[in-house]
């Protein structure tokens, strides 16, 4: 749980910077390799990234201009990055204002009542879920995974 807006902002930031390569890696021909047929695609998973980061935003009283649950996936990769890019943006802009009081204050999530720090926290463990189930698609999709948390095999190629 971050108690510190500037302790959430430091995990914001390399954690957003670590998505947003795995999205760029994506590419257009290789955006709907998928697991199983069917199921999460590559494509439907930054989306959803960038989708979930909204409804985070909107629990945590944050401004973040992200689409609703009714918007259809854009028809590019490059539009849902620049989607992305700008909820990043206003994450950092919005969680700044935050004070310690408001860290710790509880807030109404997903069907119950969280801290507003914890709930953050929950949103940066939600987007490295899914960037780990991305990387493992590219991979698959014999894209190269760009570096997140250190070397990937593909930097030694």
């Amino acid at each position: 749980m971050y108690r510190k807006a500037e302790d959430f902002l430091a995990d914001w930031d390399m954690n957003a910077k670590g998505t947003l390569h795995v999205m760029q890696a994506i590419t257009e021909e290789k955006k709907n390799v998928s697991i199983v047929e069917g199921h999460n695609s590559l494509e439907w998973l930054a989306w959803h990234l960038v989708s979930v980061a909204g409804a985070f935003g909107h629990f945590a009283g944050l401004q973040i201009p992200a689409p609703g649950p009714d918007m259809p996936i854009p028809q590019s990769i490059k539009e849902i990055v620049e989607m992305y890019e700008a909820v990043t943006q206003a994450y950092k802009k919005e969680a700044e204002k935050l004070t310690d009081e408001q860290m710790i204050e509880e807030v109404e999530s997903f069907g119950g009542q969280i801290e507003r720090g914890n709930l953050l926290r929950k949103l940066i463990d939600h987007q490295t879920h899914h960037r780990g189930q991305m990387t493992v698609l590219l991979r698959q999709a014999g894209l190269k995974v760009p570096p997140v948390m250190g070397p990937t095999v593909e930097m030694q190629n």
